[in-house]
């Protein structure tokens, strides 16, 4: 009698995606699978990961022979690119799989799970490198300045050549992004190393490689602490960077015949995609599926909202939603 009641009271419940839909027990659903190129990357990301690998290598044997710390900084935080691609590889291959009844969003998330991994990784990084960077302000060891300038060269070359191979996606997934950004950074820092190697030849100050190894650590701090607040806000189902919650909701409260929007949710399925749900109070009667497919569009288009559920509430009062909300408020103070 629940369901029945509920059902007279709410009117229409339609996840509106796109112009796609289809009716069901007197509900209507719009159903639109978004792809955006899950999982096509592979190419990109194994040839990134073995360059980079092959660097880490080089680079790390050298600032050891060399007594650059400057270069081994550089290559610890190489290698956290390494893992960093390989845990997102992962992620966007696990978000190409589709969904089931255990995992009614597919595996979509795991790239939320792979940024949450990422900034565990960069800040272990950081406290190894730091730790070693200071001890050898106060140990000092000699410095190779023609060997950070050559080897830091080679590192310029391969991580704007990996940068390149995601800049294509980088328009159109925050992934991608991400990674081409970091690489961009990366290119800069090695660039940092090649002068630091130069002023060291110049000057003859052995103290430039260590400051230039705490310039770099910093770098990696700043990135690291931008990545791990985004990663647990996503984690945590924050409303994703770049979306106004007042802005969608004056949207929608905007739209004719709206008296009342409420149970307003904004979250990311993952880092590329964000769902939302609200109910829409509209006295006057279903507006049908033309109106929630254009606002569905208007969702995206304006704020990158790929999947959006409205469900249009026709009869006045609360509906059984707001009422659960409001009790557990009411509860909670």
């Amino acid at each position: 009698m629940q369901r029945l009641r509920l059902k007279r009271n709410y009117g229409v419940f339609l996840g509106a995606h796109h112009h796609h839909s289809a009716a069901d027990n007197g509900h209507e659903h719009g159903h639109h699978h978004h792809h955006h190129g899950h999982g096509s990357h592979g190419r990109a990301f194994a040839l990134g990961v073995a360059l980079n690998t092959i660097f880490v290598v080089v680079e790390a044997g050298y600032g050891l022979l060399s007594g650059s710390m400057a270069l081994v900084a550089d290559a610890g935080h190489n290698l956290t690119d390494v893992l960093g691609l390989l845990i997102a590889w992962a992620a966007d291959s696990l978000s190409a799989r589709p969904a089931s009844d255990r995992f009614t969003y597919g595996y979509k998330s795991s790239s939320i799970l792979a940024a949450l991994a990422n900034s565990a990784l960069l800040m272990l990084t950081i406290g190894a490198i730091g730790a070693e960077t200071v001890r050898r302000f106060f140990d000092p060891e000699p410095v190779a300045g023609q060997t950070m300038m050559v080897v830091a060269a080679i590192g310029i070359a391969i991580n704007a050549f990996t940068a390149l191979l995601f800049a294509k996606g980088s328009k159109h997934d925050i992934n991608l992004r991400g990674a081409f950004l970091h690489m961009l950074g990366d290119t800069a820092v090695s660039a940092a190393v090649v002068v630091a190697g130069l002023l060291i030849l110049w000057t003859g100050k052995i103290w430039i490689d260590t400051l230039t190894g705490l310039l770099i650590v910093a770098v990696i701090g700043w990135s690291t602490w931008d990545l791990a607040r985004e990663a647990l806000k996503m984690g945590l189902l924050g409303v994703p960077r770049g979306i106004d919650a007042a802005k969608v909701r004056a949207l929608l409260s905007a739209q004719p015949g709206v008296r009342a929007v409420h149970d307003l949710h904004i979250w990311p399925m993952s880092t590329k995609e964000t769902a939302l749900t609200a109910h829409l109070v509209m006295p006057g009667g279903h507006p049908g599926d033309a109106f929630l497919h254009a606002l569905s569009h208007e969702l995206e288009h304006d704020f990158g909202i790929h999947h959006a559920t409205l469900q249009v509430e026709t009869a006045d009062g609360p509906c059984h939603a707001a009422r659960m909300h409001e009790a557990g408020h009411d509860h909670a103070d």
